[in-house]
C-alpha cells in the first residue's frame, strides 16, 4: 500500500483537470495582493510561473544566480517541444502523447501528472506563438513538425536547433512585462541556500548575494522551487556548469521527500568526451536524429583503424556500415528513446567496434539525408547545430559524419510532489525538472519543455491558488522572526564550516573524483558490487572533503570557489542517495540499467509486481540513513507490459 498522499482527484483520467480547476479554491483579486510567492529559478518553469503569477496579482519575488534570467540553462534546448496538436495529421492526440510519455518512462510516472501534461501541452504552443516565439513554419503557413525519439508521429515544434532559446526568450518578455509592472521583483546574482519553515510551513528562504557575499532572508507565503535538475553530480554533463541540485537538496533536508534520485537520464547525442581536462560535455540535439543515420563498422578491423587514423569513415562502404539501431529496432530505427539508443551504443562500443581516438564514440552520418534532400534543406534545418559541430571537433559535418556517445543530460527524480506539484512540505511547490512527477525512468525528447511551461503557465497558477485560499489571513511575517533568525544562523554556520577547513585540495578536483565515481559505478549501467562500492568510496570522498578542502578569498564578497564548495558538498550527499536509490530498485527501468536485470536480448527487465512505484526518500537527519517511503503506481487506463521498439 503507498503511504504517500498524491491527492489525485477522483473520476475518469480525462476529466480529472478539469475536475481539479471546477471545484478548487480561488482568491480573490484584492486578497492577491495580500500574498508574497517566492519563485527560486528563471528558465522556462521558473519565469512562466513567476509571470503567470504577477499577471494574477501575486506580490512575486524572483531569484536567479545568473547575471539575467536569460542565462537559465533552458536555452541550451535545441530540439524541440512537445504538443498533441496533429498538425500533420498523421494520428496524433493527447491521449497518444499520454501513452507515450508513460511507456517512455518505462511504466514509472503517475497516470494523471502525464495525463494532464498531455492534455495542456496544446495550450503552450498558443501561449508561445502569441508571445512570438518563431517557430518553424511549412509552406502553407502552419506550424512545421518534426520527429522525436520514442513516438511514430511528429508532434514537436521547433525553431531551428534553438527552440529553447526562444521560449525562454518569450517567457523573459512575459516576466520583465511583470517587473516593469511591479508585482515580480528580480533578484539577479542571489542564490537560495535554506529554506525557512514556520509552524511545519514554508515560509521563506535564506540566500547569499554572489556579488557581495549577504546572507538575506525573504519572506513568502508560499515558496516554488524551479531550479533544474542534479545531473551535475557527475561533473561532466550536458549541464551549464553552474546548474546544481542545492535548493532541491536543501529542501530535502528540511523535509521535502525526494523521489526516484536514481532516475538519470544519458542522452545518447553528445559530443564525445575529448580529454581529461575538459569540463562539460556538448550536446547534439535529438532532432539530427530525424535525417542522420547511426552506424558503426560491421568490421572490427575497420574499427581499429579508425582509431588509429589510418582509415576515414566517409571511405567505408554501405555494406560495410552497421546501422545497429535501424537492424535491432526497425519499427523505430534511429529514434528509439534516448535510454535504449544510448545502451545500444554502449554495447557496440564496449564490443570493440567504437571509434574516435578514444573508441567511446559512434557515427551520426547525413549523406543518405543529403542525397535525398540537398545539402541547403539539411542546413536549413540543422546549420546552427552543424556550425557548433565544426567549432568544437574541427570536422565538417556536411562532408564526415558527426561522431557522439551518450552523456549526462536530464535528470527525472527530484523533489516529491503531489497531484497539485506540492512537496510534502506545506506551501513548498516543486516544477519543471525539480520535481520528479512527469517523465518516470526516462524522459522522451522534447517533454522537458513542455514539463516546464506546462507547470509554470497552465499548472502551478491553479494549484498553488489553491493553497493559497487558506492563507488570506496570514500576515507577512518579519524577518527577524526567531525561525528565520535561527535559519540564517545554520546558513551561516555551513559557510564558516567550509571556509575553516583550510585543506590543500580544490573544490573541482573533489567534484572531479565525484563525477569519476558516479560515471564508473551509477552510471550508464549499474550493478549491486558497483553501488556498494560507490557508497563507501563516496562516503570516503566526503570525509576528505570536509578535511582537506581549500577555499581562497573570504565569504563577505564575490567567492566563485565558496559557491562550487557549497554546492559540491550537497552533490556528495546526494550522489550517495542515488546509489542508495539505484541499490533498492533491483530492477531495469529506463535509463536505471542494472546488469543483473536485463532481458536476453539485453533490454531492460522490469519487476512490476515488485517496483511499480515511486521511491521517495526521506531525509532523517543522517545522510547515510534516509526512509523510504512509497507511492504505489497505478495503472487503469493502459496495459503496462515490456516495452518494444521492434
Amino acid at each position: 500500500m503507498s503511504n504517500l498522499d498524491s491527492k489525485i482527484p477522483h473520476g475518469p483520467l480525462a476529466e480529472k483537470w478539469s475536475h481539479f480547476k471546477a471545484h478548487q479554491n480561488l482568491v480573490n483579486p484584492a486578497n492577491k495582493r495580500k500574498l508574497d510567492i517566492i519563485v527560486v529559478g528563471t528558465g522556462l518553469a521558473g519565469a512562466s510561473a513567476a509571470a503567470s503569477l504577477g499577471e494574477l496579482g501575486f506580490n512575486v519575488k524572483n531569484f536567479c544566480y545568473q547575471d539575467s534570467p536569460r542565462r537559465a540553462h533552458s536555452i541550451a534546448a535545441q530540439g524541440g517541444i512537445n504538443a498533441a496538436k496533429n498538425y500533420p495529421n498523421d494520428g496524433d492526440s493527447v491521449f497518444r502523447l499520454f501513452y507515450d510519455t508513460i511507456k517512455g518512462g518505462d511504466y514509472r510516472a503517475r497516470e494523471a501528472n502525464v495525463y494532464r501534461l498531455a492534455e495542456v501541452s496544446s495550450s503552450i504552443i498558443d501561449q508561445c506563438v502569441a508571445q512570438g516565439v518563431p517557430f518553424a513554419r511549412e509552406y502553407g503557413g502552419l506550424l512545421d513538425n518534426r520527429s522525436f525519439g520514442g513516438a511514430q508521429v511528429s508532434r514537436t515544434f521547433y525553431a531551428r536547433g534553438q527552440t529553447g532559446q526562444q521560449l525562454l526568450l518569450g517567457a523573459y518578455g512575459a516576466l520583465n512585462r511583470q517587473i516593469a509592472a511591479g508585482t515580480v521583483k528580480m533578484y539577479n546574482r542571489t542564490e537560495m541556500i535554506d529554506l525557512v519553515l514556520v509552524d511545519g510551513k514554508a515560509r521563506g528562504i535564506i540566500t547569499r548575494n554572489l556579488v557581495t557575499g549577504e546572507i538575506e532572508k525573504h519572506f513568502g507565503h508560499a515558496v516554488v522551487i524551479a531550479t533544474g535538475g542534479y545531473g551535475n553530480v557527475f561533473f561532466l554533463s550536458t549541464n551549464a556548469m553552474g546548474s546544481n541540485g542545492s535548493a532541491a537538496w536543501r529542501a530535502y533536508k528540511r523535509g521535502a521527500h525526494f523521489g526516484n534520485p536514481c532516475f538519470v537520464q544519458i542522452h545518447p547525442t553528445c559530443i564525445p568526451v575529448h580529454g581529461e581536462f575538459q569540463s562539460k560535455l556538448t550536446l547534439m540535439s535529438e532532432s539530427l536524429r530525424n535525417d542522420g543515420r547511426i552506424w558503426v563498422p560491421k568490421n572490427q578491423q575497420d574499427a581499429e583503424n579508425i582509431r588509429q587514423g589510418k582509415l576515414r569513415p566517409e571511405n567505408i562502404k554501405e555494406e560495410e556500415r552497421d546501422y545497429y539501431l535501424e537492424r535491432r529496432y526497425p519499427a523505430f530505427g534511429n529514434l528509439v528513446p534516448r535510454d535504449v539508443a544510448s545502451r545500444a551504443a554502449k554495447e557496440r562500443c564496449d564490443a570493440g567496434f567504437g571509434v574516435g581516438n578514444t573508441g567511446l564514440a559512434v557515427y551520426l552520418d547525413f549523406k543518405s539525408a543529403i542525397e535525398r534532400l540537398g545539402i541547403d534543406k539539411i542546413r536549413e534545418r540543422y546549420g546552427n547545430l552543424f556550425q557548433m559541430y565544426e567549432k568544437i571537433v574541427d570536422e565538417d559535418p556536411y562532408k564526415t559524419p558527426m561522431m557522439i556517445y551518450p552523456a549526462i543530460h536530464y535528470t527525472m527524480g527530484g523533489i516529491w510532489v503531489d497531484y497539485e506539484l506540492q512537496t510534502s512540505i506545506p506551501g513548498l511547490f516543486a516544477i519543471g525538472e525539480a520535481n520528479f512527477s512527469d517523465h518516470g525512468a526516462n524522459r522522451l525528447g522534447a517533454s522537458a519543455l513542455m514539463q516546464g511551461l506546462a507547470d509554470g503557465y497552465f499548472v502551478l497558477p491553479y494549484t498553488i491558488q489553491h493553497y493559497l485560499s487558506s492563507e488570506i489571513h496570514t500576515p507577512r511575517m518579519s524577518v527577524d522572526s526567531k525561525e528565520f533568525v535561527q535559519t540564517e544562523k545554520e546558513a551561516k554556520a555551513q559557510i564558516e564550516k567550509l571556509m575553516a577547513v583550510k585543506g590543500n585540495q580544490s573544490v573541482d578536483s573533489f567534484h572531479k573524483r565525484l563525477g569519476k565515481i558516479m560515471w564508473d559505478k551509477v552510471g550508464m549501467s549499474r550493478t549491486k558490487k558497483s553501488l556498494q562500492t560507490a557508497i563507501e568510496e563516496i562516503k570516503a570522498l566526503r570525509k576528505e572533503f570536509w578535511s582537506d578542502l581549500r577555499i581562497p578569498g573570504n565569504p563577505e564578497s564575490m567567492n566563485i570557489e565558496l559557491e562550487k564548495a557549497n554546492r559540491v558538498a550537497d552533490f556528495i550527499e546526494l550522489g550517495e542517495l542515488m546509489a542508495i536509490d539505484a541499490l533498492h530498485r533491483e530492477e531495469s527501468c529506463g535509463g536505471h540499467f542494472r546488469e543483473e536485470f536485463q532481458t536476453p536480448d539485453g533490454e531492460a527487465l522490469r519487476y512490476d509486481d515488485t517496483f511499480k512505484y515511486v521511491a521517495a526518500w526521506k531525509f532523517m537527519g543522517n545522510e547515510t540513513d534516509p526512509v523510504l517511503l512509497k507511492e504505489d503506481l497505478i495503472y487503469e487506463n493502459i496495459e503496462v507490459k515490456q516495452r518494444n521498439y521492434k
